[in-house]
């Protein structure tokens, strides 16, 4: 056994990546296959998300490669390089953009192959990559939990937020919201101990906070940080490692301020010495390599006192017309115009050879964006654009993407580019194309509308009325509500005076059964002022000798609260304008006077809730929404007078743009209406009266809100929820 382990450590020592090939498959996926001089042990793999790259360990192995670089641009996959160092060889492959992966060893080849994007879940392609065997290549994170989640600061201030797994090949999804940077783990659980917020605002690095809480199926780490910083991913074995280090500012040049020297100091004191003598004085103390040219000549008077060599080195160059360039260590000095001539004509047998070198023809498939749309953008020149389909635009023009030679079409039945010129013109559109066919981000807007009504009613009313008759000798006297009611009274005081009653009419009987006759209850009132609702009510009436008191008190009172929400909701993607809308149409009959003969017409209004937005993501991760919010609603149907009715509508619309935070709500506007009033109706002069004038008046109060209010909300999708 154990030679057997000596033989097998000698094969792997002896193991050498021999050549590295690759191949386009379906999807835009690339296949990229290392072989070996013989089997080779499972290699490490990680990953790093800016810039975009995928990392492959091989322990003890030798590097035969000849070529270092592989050049690919198809799919997500840039390029290949193999080096090696300390007895192991890297394998790094560049992408255009971040991208799953997965991996499987056939012989004594491995086999890495890269997808277009992280569809179908990168968690599955990344776990298979680095599973330390090839039993299963999908979703090796299932089941998996954090172990750990630690956080350190590094030398330079940077603090590295690292989460340890169960095992390798979780499947993460990082981005950057404003101040925030959500992480989020697929298929991942997450123990008790580790679901809390931790504070490391004392540790003096961007980062002001850690939360691991748990989210779906998986789980959501949100890390806040502060000022300005970048942040850098990468993921090794079981580790994934998040580093937010402050934000390097880049040193301002001023093209106006004087150069800094910073050679070393000399003095010279010359009298009319030949130039070519300065020049190799400064070469000797700079010990740089300078190459003077033939044309370089005459005599030089010059006195500097402890100044720095390269100050020295610029003042002998103004002075006799000279220009230096540099490369390396080697400093090449000639005269101004020498110079511009050499390297005017350097530059036109550059562009001759572009003219004259062959060109190529490649195909590009576009994933996301329109081929016709790009074409064009490709063709644009300077102030003019290409036409509609990819026809490129004039030779000789200038500024745009293609070479004067270049021609870019499209197809659209395929939705890819063909594009004609020169290598390096082609490379260049390569990485162009693969920045801009990107997804598109989406937008969801939710949207409230709130209708809130408050209606409040109060009415007191009364009825009352006296009626009675007197006789005194030969006079009547008679009072009711009406003077009918008052001839009915005295009719009934004289036909008891005929019958011998003797003067008490309202109490005299009338025929049998018909009880006392009286006025009816609408001829005796004085006061006829009920409530028009009448919720409840209160009666009293007094029968005297020659007298009747009629009495009704009535009151009501009315309470109404309502709330209408609705509430669209739309998503779409970023800077397209969407519409939503529900509700109905409400058809009317016009009649127009014509021919002798009114014409009918049939119209239409809408009463409908409709959402029309534009949303714009800005570059922090907010949202600039340009919004028309509609609700409208029938409130009555008006009579036409040529017939039939023409609906009244109740319109509640917003138009405006606002700028929101991510997930934030916000209130777009609102109308706040008050309705108060207090209707009385009463007899002049009694209903004043105090206390007693209650009897003689109807008293309505009325109160009534109405408040409109419209409530936002954008929420930007992640792509690994589209």
């Amino acid at each position: 056994m154990l030679l057997g382990s000596v033989l097998t450590t000698n094969v792997l020592a002896q193991n050498t990546l021999q050549d590295i090939t690759y191949a386009p498959l379906a999807g835009d996926k690339v296949q990229i296959t290392l072989q070996f001089a013989a089997p080779v042990a499972e290699p490490q793999i990680f990953t790093t998300q800016n810039p975009a790259r995928i990392a492959v360990d091989i322990p003890d192995t030798h590097n035969a490669m000849t070529k270092r670089r592989i050049d690919i641009n198809t799919g997500a996959t840039q390029s290949v390089t193999a080096v090696e160092a300390a007895g192991r060889t890297r394998v790094v492959v560049d992408l255009f953009h971040n991208a799953g992966y997965e991996t499987r060893k056939e012989g004594n080849n491995y086999i890495l192959i890269v997808n277009n994007n992280m569809s179908g879940g990168a968690a599955s392609a990344t776990a298979a990559a680095v599973a330390a065997t090839d039993q299963t290549k999908s979703s090796a994170a299932t089941g998996m939990e954090i172990t750990n989640v630690d956080f350190r600061r590094g030398q330079h201030g940077e603090g590295r937020v690292i989460v340890t797994f169960s095992g390798q090949g979780a499947g993460v999804d990082l981005q950057r919201m404003g101040d925030k940077i959500d992480v989020n783990m697929y298929n991942v659980k997450l123990p008790a101990q580790f679901a809390q917020k931790l504070d490391v605002l004392d540790f003096a690095t961007p980062v002001k906070s850690i939360e691991t809480r748990r989210k779906g199926g998986g789980v959501e780490m949100e890390i806040a940080a502060g000022g300005s910083f970048d942040q850098l991913a990468y993921q090794a074995g079981n580790e994934y490692v998040i580093e937010v280090s402050p934000k390097k500012e880049e040193a301002k040049v001023d093209p106006n301020a004087p150069p800094v020297y910073s050679g070393n100091r000399v003095t010279f004191n010359f009298q009319d010495i030949p130039t070519r003598s300065v020049l190799q004085l400064i070469a000797d103390v700079s010990d740089l390599n300078i190459v003077v040219s033939d044309s370089v000549g005459g005599n030089v008077t010059l006195r500097l006192i402890n100044v720095p060599w390269d100050q020295a080195l610029d003042l002998v160059l103004q002075t006799k017309g000279l220009d230096k360039r540099q490369n390396g260590n080697v400093i090449w000095i000639a005269p101004q115009q020498e110079i511009a001539t050499r390297e005017q004509a350097i530059a036109e047998a550059h562009q001759k050879l572009q003219d004259v070198k062959q060109t190529v023809t490649v195909y590009i498939p576009i994933s996301y964006g329109k081929a016709k749309d790009i074409a064009a953008l490709l063709s644009a020149k300077t102030g003019a654009a290409g036409g509609a389909g990819g026809q490129s635009g004039a030779a000789g023009q200038s500024g745009g993407f293609l070479s004067p030679r270049g021609r870019v079409t499209s197809d659209d039945r395929t939705n890819t580019l063909l594009v004609v010129d020169t290598p390096e013109r082609v490379e260049e559109i390569r990485t162009l194309v693969s920045k801009l066919d990107k997804p598109v981000q989406q937008v969801l807007i939710e949207s409230r509308v709130v209708v809130a009504t408050d209606n409040f009613a109060r009415e007191l009313g009364a009825k009352f009325g006296i009626s009675g008759g007197y006789q005194t000798g030969n006079t009547i006297v008679s009072t009711s509500g009406s003077l009918a009611a008052a001839d009915q009274m005295s009719n009934i005081a004289l036909a008891n005076r005929v019958a011998g009653f003797g003067g008490l009419p309202i109490s005299s009987p009338g025929p049998a059964g018909s009880g006392i006759q009286v006025p009816n209850i609408g001829n005796r009132l004085n006061v006829n002022l009920p409530s028009s609702t009448s919720a409840g009510s209160f009666g009293l009436a007094i029968l005297g000798a020659d007298y009747l008191l009629d009495l009704e008190l009535s009151a009501a009172q009315t309470e109404g609260r309502s709330e209408l929400i609705s509430s669209p909701r739309v998503i779409t993607a970023n800077q397209q304008e969407a519409d939503i809308k529900q509700g109905q149409e409400i058809g009317y009959v016009t009649f127009q006077a014509g021919g002798g003969a009114n014409q009918a017409t049939v119209q239409f209004k809408e009463a409908v809730l409709e959402l029309k937005v534009t949303p714009t993501i800005t570059a922090d991760n907010r949202v600039y929404l340009t919004l028309d919010v509609k609700k409208d609603a029938i409130n009555k149907l008006v009579p036409n007078p040529g017939g039939g009715f023409v609906p009244q509508l109740d319109k509640r619309e917003i138009t405006t743009s606002v700028l929101v935070d991510n997930g934030q709500t916000v209130v777009l506007g609102g109308v706040y209406e008050f309705d108060k009033s207090t209707d009385i109706t009463k007899v002049p002069f009694l209903g004043d009266i105090p206390g007693l004038g209650v009897l003689f008046r109807d008293t309505k109060k009325n109160n009534q809100k109405a408040e409109l209010l419209i409530f936002v909300t954008p929420r930007i999708l992640s792509e690994s929820l589209k």
